[in-house]
């Protein structure tokens, strides 16, 4: 049993329940991927597995040392997106994973939950108001403080902006965990997974799929 799977988010829809409840769901491609390196406690001090997303790619597409790790692995496949997954001990399933398997979707069954990890969207540069939801100040009579920060620091001490203050700038384009969704439906033929709810990023970007933790 793999600890999860890489994929590529196609976009979002609805699916009816038996019952005709409306479900929102995201569809991700998912698979099929490659087991392109096993650590051990014994060589690396930690277990875990890197997968490789299998891509229709043109090899030039792939530097020449990535090039030479999949050459390693005996994965002649092209495989650019690469991740790792932490293997649990307790599971001895993952403990038989090796160089060259294969992870399809069909390790996922409905109704399991699954963590899903994407970059989310970039919106460019933001205010306070926009990126950290802050209130502002009053619309009229004058304020002349109406989408300002206020206030980011004390003049004679420390007489600095401290690390982590929330003021405008880039917003989205970051790491984003959605956790606990919900799988809906698994497509065997086309190797897609439909999961309950939205996942970070844009349509064609990579996600990784993993099982629930918590």
């Amino acid at each position: 049993m793999s600890p999860g799977i890489l994929g590529k988010k196609i976009g979002m829809t609805q699916v009816f329940r038996p019952d005709g409840q409306v479900v929102p769901v995201t569809l991700l491609k998912a698979g099929p991927c490659m087991v392109v390196q096993r650590k051990t406690p014994a060589t690396d001090g930690y277990d875990a597995v890197q997968l490789g997303l299998v891509e229709f790619i043109k090899p030039k597409r792939i530097n020449k040392p990535a090039t030479g790790h999949l050459k390693k692995a005996g994965v002649e496949s092209t495989a650019k997106f690469l991740r790792e997954f932490r293997l649990d001990m307790g599971t001895p399933a993952s403990g038989d994973m090796k160089a060259g398997d294969q992870v399809l979707v069909s390790d996922f069954k409905p109704k399991e939950k699954v963590d899903v990890i994407g970059v989310s969207k970039g919106r460019g540069f933001a205010g306070v108001v926009k990126r950290h939801h802050f209130r502002g100040g009053e619309g009229s009579h004058g304020s002349m403080f109406h989408r300002a920060p206020g206030s980011i620091g004390a003049s004679s001490f420390p007489s600095r902006v401290l690390p982590g203050m929330r003021m405008g700038g880039h917003m989205g384009n970051e790491q984003v965990t959605v956790r606990n969704l919900e799988i809906i439906d698994v497509d065997l033929e086309d190797n897609v997974l439909v999961v309950k709810g939205a996942v970070p990023g844009p349509n064609g970007s990579y996600v990784v799929v993993r099982r629930a933790k918590r």
